[in-house]
């Protein structure tokens, strides 16, 4: 048999006082395992709450590696370009020119991968739908949020390699060829 009290203030308090009322009612009911409701509500939801945290953890990690990995794609295919852009930039082409044109070449195909990563959530959210608390499904802040920082990684994954590409020297380009 349970009891429920509601009270002001720390229920904890009142342990003494329920136990006297139960015992004045029938001295063989024990009373045991008091705590609060915060308690109670705290240990059946803790199996999931665990779930949602190792998710979480997890999400981190793949967002990381996801990050590292378009940056080590990205300053790959800079790398395989750098005697292209030596050549360019012997031709005449300016500096903001070349990084103008590696930036586009690269979040061009971000913005694929962020499409295509859009609409595989958007899947997979419907399997994971009833291990949400506190925000929805298709909760528009995140998707935004989460798309902005991969974005960000793409672009500064293209910026930085690109950067770098055009400080090679023209003549060791053309040289080379």
């Amino acid at each position: 048999m349970h009891l429920a009290i509601r009270s002001q203030g720390d229920p904890t308090k009142l342990t003494a006082d329920v136990r006297r009322a139960v015992e004045s009612v029938d001295p063989n009911q024990p009373v045991t395992d008091v705590r609060a409701m915060d308690g109670y509500i705290a240990i059946a939801v803790a199996q999931k709450r665990l779930n949602m945290s190792l998710l979480a953890f997890f999400g981190i990690v793949a967002g990381m590696l996801a990050s590292i990995g378009i940056y080590s794609v990205m300053g790959y295919a800079v790398e395989q370009r750098t005697h292209e852009i030596g050549i360019r930039m012997a031709l005449g082409a300016q500096q903001t020119d070349v990084v103008r044109m590696i930036v586009r070449d690269g979040m061009k195909l971000a913005a694929l991968g962020l499409g295509m990563g859009l609409i595989g959530s958007l899947i997979a959210m419907k399997y994971l739908e009833s291990q949400l608390y506190g925000i929805k499904a298709r909760d528009p802040l995140t998707y935004i949020s989460v798309a902005v920082v991969l974005a960000l990684v793409a672009f500064t994954a293209c910026y930085v390699p690109a950067l770098r590409a055009t400080r090679v020297d023209p003549l060791t380009a053309l040289h080379h060829e």
